[in-house]
């Protein structure tokens, strides 16, 4: 079987996912730096509340999850090195206030908190970016930010590409409504 050459597979979802990928995702899948400015520091705590928040968007289910593929390491990566200071500015706020948010909602930070806790701060989050995106338009949210972060670190790792896909070296012809049989894998080619 051949190996998967990771520049491929990179180029490979953003076509599948027809450009809609943010131009800051596009560079840190890429390997590229674009912010050679400002950035602001993450500490080990944030990064490990980045890996329980992550967890939460990609659980581990049959296949391993998102802090099993060390997405936060991508995300932190990306948003220091491909994010504005501006951008990386409402990223941490963003974070901050999903965890101020659980202590006070239910009296544990957001690391701590039990599962349905977890799924329901995130929707909270994601009810507010959504009102704050149809309000403001063209600005970014933290919750978005996130999603696209780590559905792009997930699924472009090896855990994501090669155990949440199948991988077929060799796709044959293009085929848009190929029915899949019970619990099969989309493909990633």
């Amino acid at each position: 079987m051949k190996k998967m050459n990771r520049r491929d597979a990179v180029q490979r979802v953003a076509i599948l996912m027809g450009g809609m990928i943010s131009a800051p995702a596009m560079a840190g899948m890429m390997g590229k730096k674009t912010n050679h400015g400002e950035f602001v520091q993450f500490t080990a705590e944030q990064e490990s509340l980045l890996a329980e928040v992550a967890d939460v968007i990609i659980p581990t289910t049959t296949t391993p999850g998102a802090k099993a593929a060390k997405v936060e390491q991508f995300i932190v990566r990306v948003v220091r090195d491909c994010y504005t200071k501006a951008d990386q500015d409402i990223f941490y706020a963003g974070l901050n206030k999903l965890d101020a948010d659980s202590k006070i909602k239910f009296g544990a930070g957001f690391a701590s908190a039990n599962a349905t806790q977890k799924k329901e701060a995130l929707t909270t989050c994601m009810l507010e970016a959504d009102l704050a995106r149809k309000n403001k338009k063209g600005q970014s949210t933290f919750f978005f930010m996130m999603k696209e972060l780590t559905t792009t670190g997930y699924f472009t790792s090896e855990i994501g590409a090669t155990k949440a896909l199948d991988y077929l070296s060799i796709p044959g012809k293009f085929d848009g409504c190929m029915p899949l049989t019970a619990n099969q894998k989309t493909w990633a080619i």
